[in-house]
This record gives C-alpha cells, sequence and structure tokens, in this order.
C-alpha cells in the first residue's frame, strides 16, 4: 500500500475545504503591531454561510479521513519492509539484462549498418 495518492487526494479535499470557508466568509479580521510585543494582537474572525458550509465541512471531513488513510498506509509500509527486506534486495540483484551490446555479434551489427547505407 503506497501512501502517496491518499497524501494528494488529502491536501486537495483540504484546500478545496479551506477555499470554501475563505470565498463563502463574510467577516473581518484584524492585526495590531505594538512596539512591545505583547501589545501586540491578531484577530481573526471568520463566519462563513450559505452554500460554503456543508462544502467546507465534507471537503475538510474527507480530507482528514485521507490523511489517516495515508498515514495508516506509510506505517504498513514501514512495518512491510521491516520483514521483507531480504526479498526485496534479492530481486534486485537477481536481475540481470545483458546489453545490446553483447547480444550482437559483429556480422550482424556489420549487416545492419550495411542495410543503412544502401538505400
Amino acid at each position: 500500500m503506497r501512501p502517496d495518492r491518499p497524501v494528494i487526494g488529502g491536501v486537495i479535499c483540504l484546500a478545496i475545504g479551506l477555499a470554501l470557508i475563505l470565498i463563502y466568509c463574510n467577516d473581518n479580521s484584524s492585526a495590531a503591531l505594538a512596539y512591545p510585543f505583547t501589545g501586540s494582537n491578531l484577530h481573526i474572525d471568520l463566519a462563513t454561510s450559505g452554500p460554503g458550509v456543508p462544502g467546507a465541512l465534507i471537503f475538510t471531513a474527507l480530507g482528514m479521513l485521507f490523511l489517516v488513510w495515508a498515514l495508516i498506509a506509510a506505517f504498513v509500509s514501514q512495518i512491510s519492509l521491516l520483514f521483507h527486506r531480504e526479498d526485496r534486495m534479492e530481486s534486485i540483484f537477481d536481475r540481470h539484462r545483458p546489453s545490446s551490446f553483447e547480444s550482437d555479434t559483429d556480422s550482424e551489427s556489420i549487416r545492419w549498418t550495411e542495410r543503412n547505407h544502401e538505400g
């Protein structure tokens, strides 16, 4: 199980959910910076109304489910590597493909080049 596709789906769904919240937002926000940083404040007030509310809730929940699925898939993938590491290494080393130059003989390559120049 690979966790890359659920992560992509989760990030896309969370982005759509956040975009719906911000698009249908009808309240204000403020920020005030002061020299003693204890006097600085940030006030974010998000009030979303209309069709953005159920859409944002659905896409945010779906994105969170995708990310939980990706986290579980990543754990399963890493645990399976612990138990099957030797098999994977052998499968990498067992593959040996002769290069195209080893399988060709000199006479065949000479005939091929002669055919290309005949034309």
